[in-house]
């Protein structure tokens, strides 16, 4: 089961990076077509998204994949 520490780590990184480019959540979330919920909980790391998702996420702040993700499932910090 993932940590809520990495959960927490993972969403801060998101957001800090969302709001450097001063998107909103709703800007994310309709790009990615999620709903503004989900993303506030990835933020707030109540939620741990697939990968799939995360990606997703990424692409659209421009975050390379690698520097969220390493090959053991735990953020990269």
């Amino acid at each position: 089961m993932m940590g809520q520490n990495v959960k927490k780590e993972l969403g801060q990184i998101i957001k800090s990076k969302r709001i450097k480019k001063k998107f909103t959540q709703n800007k994310v979330a309709c790009s990615i077509n999620m709903s503004r919920n989900y993303l506030s909980d990835i933020e707030n790391g109540r939620y741990m998204p697939s990968v799939e998702t995360l990606a997703k996420i990424a692409k659209t702040l421009d975050i390379d994949l690698n520097f969220l993700v390493k090959n053991d499932g735990n953020t990269s910090i």
